[in-house]
């Protein structure tokens, strides 16, 4: 779909979204309970969508209803006889989180999704489960798996994704026995793995962290139905406080300062952006990749650092970026891990720009928009976190003009 985004100037307040992050862990955790409880505040994206229907696979009944998703009790956690086929579409959280869930359950699970999704591996769990005689099969949009999650001594390359490490701590308190994760390397977005434990301990599971980084899951744990409400999304509220920098007012409200989402640093990164050229280290905020890189573009320029995963997303977000980017004027040099973004002065594209079927690449261009006008084609992308977007971005005063 196209939207030819107008220019202007926007204003007004407007309700952050619910955290997708949260949402993929709350819904999780009260699907395993088995009891009846609710998850409120929940918006309906592809991501989180992706995450209800592999529940709902695993044998667990729910009703959702004005953003509250309500889940009935049930005795125990069934997945049938056969394959149990996992729906994750395009969503790595679903993927990397329900593999090693299904297997604490135990039994043959064939995952589907997009081939960009598949290609993006799990190669991390591939070689933890060869050990455990595990079976994996990779296909071009699917991957199917069969065997059971036993407790073991697991070691884990930190520094590639926590969602492997987050999908391990939801599984292994399931299995019969005490296990351990020691987090090799440098720990990429550590605070992820903040939040996934601090929704395991208010809903009953206990895990230990040792002096040393590593921790402790005992087995044969059983989750604690808690009714919970999602917190507000710092990461994709970000796109519109960043419309403060384009000589905007605008105000995000239904966030928390003491949030554990890393994405919350944004509005630090934003001051910095405004008055100089700063150096910027995201390996712990990956996701505001995109919207920093466009006001960086926008205003004064920076160094951006720890970029090297957000080639492995939705696209290669550092080069399909870039060329948005350049559409504009910007300019910049770039290596593995770092884009040096000059100050020069932006244009109106003279070109359509692409989304690159990447719902944060669609936001950070549509925003970065408001201050030239231009189009932009793939805005559907969008759906996968943040549906209600250009909704939102209109409700500022920014006029949109929508094209089938």
């Amino acid at each position: 779909m196209k939207r030819y985004i107008h220019k202007g100037t926007a204003r007004g307040t407007i309700t952050a979204p619910p955290s997708k992050s949260y949402a993929h862990r709350l819904i999780l955790a009260s699907a395993l309970s088995g009891e009846k409880c609710t998850v409120s505040h929940v918006e309906l994206s592809e991501d989180i969508k992706a995450t209800l229907e592999c529940v709902k696979a695993l044998g667990h009944s729910f009703t959702i209803k004005d953003g509250n998703v309500t889940f009935k009790p049930q005795s125990a956690t069934s997945n049938g006889s056969g394959t149990v086929v996992m729906p994750c579409n395009e969503s790595g959280t679903t993927l990397r989180f329900m593999i090693p869930v299904a297997l604490a359950l135990g039994g043959s699970f064939r995952f589907t999704g997009t081939p960009r999704l598949i290609s993006r591996g799990i190669s991390i769990y591939e070689d933890l489960f060869r050990q455990q005689g595990i079976t994996c099969i990779r296909n071009l949009d699917s991957i199917e798996i069969s065997g059971r999650l036993r407790p073991s001594r697991f070691s884990i390359d930190a520094s590639i994704s926590s969602q492997f490490i987050s999908g391990l701590l939801f599984a292994l308190p399931l299995v019969e026995g005490e296990s351990s994760l020691r987090l090799e390397g440098r720990i990429e977005s550590r605070m992820y793995i903040d939040m996934t434990l601090s929704i395991l301990s208010i809903s009953g599971i206990h895990c230990n962290t040792l002096a040393d980084g590593s921790i402790i899951i005992p087995g044969n744990q059983t989750y604690k139905a808690t009714d919970a409400r999602v917190e507000g999304d710092w990461s994709n509220a970000a796109f519109f406080s960043a419309l403060n920098l384009m000589g905007g007012s605008v105000t995000v409200e239904g966030l928390k300062e003491d949030s554990l989402q890393g994405d919350r640093l944004c509005m630090e990164y934003f001051n910095a952006l405004r008055t100089g050229t700063p150096h910027i280290d995201i390996s712990n905020q990956i996701d505001l990749g995109p919207i920093l890189f466009a006001m960086a573009a926008y205003l004064n320029g920076a160094v951006i650092t720890g970029i090297r995963r957000l080639r492995i997303k939705e696209s290669d977000r550092v080069g399909d970026m870039l060329e948005e980017l350049s559409r504009f004027g910007a300019e910049f040099t770039v290596d593995e891990n770092c884009v040096v973004i000059r100050n020069s002065p932006l244009h109106k594209p003279s070109v359509t720009l692409k989304g690159h079927n990447d719902h944060r690449i669609a936001m950070a261009l549509s925003i970065l928009l408001t201050a030239f006008g231009g189009e932009i084609e793939g805005t559907e992308a969008v759906n996968k976190s943040f549906p209600s977007f250009f909704d939102v971005l209109k409700g500022t005063g920014i006029e949109i003009t929508d094209y089938v």
